[in-house]
């Protein structure tokens, strides 16, 4: 368990002990976030490696990981707090046919055990010596009002409950914002946090990655589908693959035995790196019509 990272080699080294291979730059941001207890905000395409940067983070503290998933329509009752209604009505007919006192029925059913705890809030009551990591995945799917929400939660950790009282964390958790940039964010949220963007990876680092998640593949292997990858991203299609497609697909082909790359396999498994209808067809139809231009890509 790490108690505390002291420089920013510390955390490239560790980051590649739980097999993630990090830029310096991302590094910094992680260590610089985890000494001054700032959020991280993550944007990015989908597959790059966001999501998986609070995993790592929750395995390499030995901490919780509580995700809060955020969806149109998302609100504070949803990602804070609920109050269990049909199990407060049960208690208060139950304490009704014993003549108990109305206060002390009332001050029983707003106590804890009626409290249906979400991720914000679980987030504010772990915050021990060992807080968790909060990783609130796809912020730009929620509502510009989920957002305003959320800058008071960021500012202060704290909430007020009101017929509990106001409740803060002891220490602040480690918070990973991440962003599909599938609409802008406001700046107001972003100026609370150290951002960072995650680009599709560089060949070498592609390459190291692939060796590091699946230590089985031959190293002549993973650069023929590291190769192949870097060339598909770069025709115009609607939904590039990332990295999880990446190993998705290079797991696949030890799944079905393959040791190198061939045309037909391609074609077979070309659902593992691309999802959309219409990039399948113009990859077949368009950029995979002759032997010429299929050896360009192997």
């Amino acid at each position: 368990m790490i108690a505390r990272f002291e420089n920013i080699d510390q955390v490239v080294e560790e980051l590649g002990k739980a097999h993630y291979i990090a830029d310096r730059a991302l590094a910094t941001v992680l260590y610089l976030a985890h000494r001054l207890e700032k959020p991280i905000f993550l944007e990015g395409e989908p597959g790059v490696g966001k999501t998986e940067v609070a995993v790592v983070m929750s395995h390499l503290f030995q901490t919780d990981l509580i995700r809060l998933q955020c969806y149109e329509g998302l609100d504070a009752s949803t990602s804070l707090y609920e109050w269990d209604y049909p199990k407060q009505l049960m208690h208060i007919r139950l304490q009704q046919d014993g003549n108990s006192n109305p206060e002390d029925i009332e001050q029983a059913i707003y106590s804890p055990k009626f409290l249906i705890k979400r991720p914000l809030l679980e987030a504010i009551l772990r915050s021990d010596d060992n807080p968790p990591v909060l990783l609130i995945d796809e912020i730009d799917r929620s509502d510009e009002e989920f957002e305003a929400f959320l800058l008071e939660i960021l500012s202060d950790f704290q909430i007020t409950i009101p017929e509990m009282g106001t409740i803060k964390a002891r220490k602040r958790p480690m918070v990973i914002v991440t962003s599909n940039r599938t609409r802008d964010v406001h700046d107001a949220l972003k100026r609370r946090c150290l951002y960072h963007w995650i680009d599709y990876p560089s060949f070498e680092k592609e390459y190291a990655i692939i060796m590091a998640k699946i230590p089985d593949i031959e190293a002549r292997f993973a650069a023929q589908i590291t190769r192949f990858m870097q060339k598909i991203r770069g025709i115009d299609l609607l939904k590039k693959p990332g990295i999880s497609e990446t190993l998705d697909w290079a797991q696949a082909l030890l799944a079905l035995h393959k040791e190198y790359l061939e045309e037909a396999v391609v074609i077979e498994t070309l659902g593992c790196i691309l999802k959309y209808q219409e990039d399948l067809k113009r990859f077949r139809e368009e950029i995979w019509v002759s032997h010429e231009q299929a050896a360009a890509f192997l």
